[in-house]
């Protein structure tokens, strides 16, 4: 073998996918020591993907002090990628689950009546001013359902209420807005560019929308629930009529609590898979040329894998170039699926019986991935004789 790609996703809960990838390279190495090997940690949109952009596009991160969904003070990190390697100008890597996710919130906490985005904008807004023109952001996993006001508000948005008082970027505010002020929003944001991973194609509002499918996994009951989507169909309608676009035609604005149609709307924002946009963004194809072998993995390999999953990004990308590629994962379903999707196999890393809390500690993982990879790697040498 003279070259392999190594472009893993995280194994959630055990291993980052840089720490996959470097344990994929040490099996490589042991059965081919002069191969080429070429990391690409990869991810899908969702948790990581602010790492693997800064560290695949050799970017930096910068610490800024924002609020949490609570608005309580929280210092988090987003990545900056210097212009000469993007095409839009220097440009800004967000995860808003890292200042606005349910993660941040106890259980007793989850409320998306009373959480806000307005932590995401104050990211956005510090990017602007370092000179930021291009944005990639990931909206997986937040604690909100305030369709992106609260993230405007810090843009210098502002939604007021029948009495011309602004309300507060909260998703119990939504019911209250009748209009909206945009004299003192940053002129900053005028060429400004964003793309915006999102995997869901739920629109606004509505029994598919935001509130009704999303909002009881982020703390609300059913009273809550029905209130959150009046709000949401109230604001929609308001959008439609300012804005002249309809976001229950748009795929994936009832993304993040509404983020992703709030960023339609006012940031005319393109969304993406975020395993497209990421793909997209690190050049994934030019990596392919001359490539032997692609090796990926994840946690879990299923039927989900090949669902817009970063699994199935790799695949047809490499299947595109005539790259063969072999995944491996902790635990391994629907295999004869997968393999007519275009996998040309796939492996366990799992040895022998244990249970899950057992395989998920780091060093079991780390072991059973080199091992793994190794015994994959004397098969191919064995036929290449």
């Amino acid at each position: 073998m003279k070259k392999i790609v190594i472009s893993p996703d995280s194994f959630k809960g055990s291993l980052s996918s840089i720490e996959v990838a470097n344990a994929i390279e040490k099996g490589i190495h042991k059965v081919f020591p002069n191969c080429e090997t070429v990391k690409i940690p990869i991810a899908d949109g969702g948790e990581g993907t602010m790492e693997t952009l800064v560290n695949a596009m050799n970017g930096a991160k910068v610490k800024v002090k924002v609020h949490d969904p609570l608005m309580r003070p929280i210092e988090v990190e987003y990545g900056l990628v210097n212009e000469e390697l993007t095409k839009n100008g220097k440009t800004a890597v967000i995860e808003m689950a890292i200042v606005n996710g349910l993660t941040l919130l106890s259980k007793e906490e989850q409320n998306p009546s009373s959480t806000t985005t307005f932590g995401t904008g104050e990211i956005i807004k510090d990017a602007l001013k370092r000179g930021c023109r291009s944005f990639m952001i990931a909206i997986g996993g937040s604690a909100t359902n305030d369709a992106g006001t609260g993230m405007l508000r810090a843009l210098g948005y502002r939604f007021l209420d029948k009495n011309r008082k602004e309300t507060d970027g909260t998703g119990k505010s939504l019911f209250e807005i009748c209009s909206i002020d945009e004299s003192g929003v940053m002129l900053e944001l005028k060429n400004a560019h964003f793309t915006v991973a999102c995997d869901v194609n739920n629109p606004f509002s509505g029994p598919n929308g935001a509130a009704f499918v999303f909002a009881p996994q982020k703390g609300a009951d059913e009273q809550m629930v029905k209130e959150l989507d009046n709000g949401m169909e109230c604001f929609r309608k308001l959008i439609e009529k300012e804005k002249g676009v309809d976001l229950n035609t748009m795929q994936g604005a009832g993304a993040a609590g509404g983020l992703g149609g709030g960023i339609i709307a006012f940031l005319n924002a393109q969304l993406k898979p975020g395993i497209e946009m990421v793909l997209e963004a690190i050049d994934f194809e030019k990596h392919l040329q001359n490539t032997d072998l692609v090796i990926t993995g994840e946690g879990k390999l299923d039927q989900q894998t090949v669902m817009g999953k970063a699994g199935s990004g790799i695949l047809d990308t490499a299947n595109k170039n005539n790259v063969p590629v072999i995944a491996i994962g902790g635990c391994v379903e629907d295999v004869e699926n997968l393999n007519k999707r275009g996998f040309v196999s796939l492996f366990s890393i799992t040895p022998s019986p244990m249970s899950v809390e057992q395989a998920m500690q780091k060093e079991n993982a780390l072991t059973n991935i080199i091992q793994t990879t190794e015994q994959i790697m004397r098969t191919i040498k064995q036929f290449k004789k």
